[in-house]
């Protein structure tokens, strides 16, 4: 059994309650295991529930018409998701998939509203997370339309450096379970195109490839190498 408190505490989007609220927050979570392939919920879902990974990964996905899944990111541990615990009324947008064997700790929306309520002073880290993560995501949809392949997979890979953390720009590694394959289909690109990009990357010092893995060496390296490719 894992200590649901530990999780919640480790989350960023929770950093802001204090011990008591936490305490609040355990009592009413729960977790959940899930086998590879485990839908965790569907797109057009109306569950508000926030989900913090205590183990394993997890992949939100869409699907088109002809059932081909594009995979838009893929979460570990300590990440939250489940951005419609603020929006109750608002449908999923998109689907979570256990990527492999999971647990989560689901947190009820309206708990975890009523938490926020209470104890106002978790409302400045929580609206910085969403805002950060708004940010990286409109950074994204710009980079894409305007600048090359470089600075494209520099953005994303700093995209998920900030959703699986706080928010930040450090200079500690921070490893993602992706691959190769996984990256190309991110960003509809050619997995041999992936390949060249990530050794260049390699040869610059700023990631390091292993099975399954990905490293970004020096997250704030990498953003000011990124500053360098306009």
């Amino acid at each position: 059994m894992i200590n649901i408190k530990s999780v919640l505490a480790g989350c960023p989007l929770l950093a802001g309650l204090p011990d008591q609220a936490l305490d609040e927050a355990t009592a009413m979570a729960r977790q959940r295991q899930f086998v590879a392939g485990k839908s965790i919920y569907d797109v057009g879902s109306r569950q508000s529930t926030l989900c913090v990974i205590a183990s394993g990964t997890v992949r939100v996905s869409s699907v088109n018409a002809a059932g081909k899944e594009a995979t838009l990111i893929i979460f570990g541990p300590g990440a939250w998701l489940g951005d419609t615990v603020f929006s109750p009324e608002m449908p999923r947008v998109y689907g979570a998939t256990a990527h492999e064997s999971a647990v989560v700790v689901e947190l009820p929306g309206e708990g975890f509203r009523q938490l926020l309520k209470n104890y106002p002073e978790s409302y400045p880290v929580a609206l910085d997370l969403v805002s950060r993560r708004l940010w990286s995501a409109m950074s994204i949809i710009e980079t894409d339309a305007l600048r090359g392949i470089e600075a494209r997979f520099a953005r994303r890979m700093l995209f998920l450096v900030q959703i699986q953390g706080d928010g930040q720009f450090g200079s500690e590694p921070v490893t993602f379970f992706l691959t190769r394959e996984h990256v190309a289909n991110m960003m509809g690109m050619s997995r041999q195109g992936v390949h060249k990009v990530i050794k260049r990357f390699e040869t610059e010092g700023l990631l390091e490839l292993s099975y399954g893995r990905i490293t970004v060496v020096d997250p704030a390296a990498l953003q000011a190498y990124l500053q360098t490719l306009d």
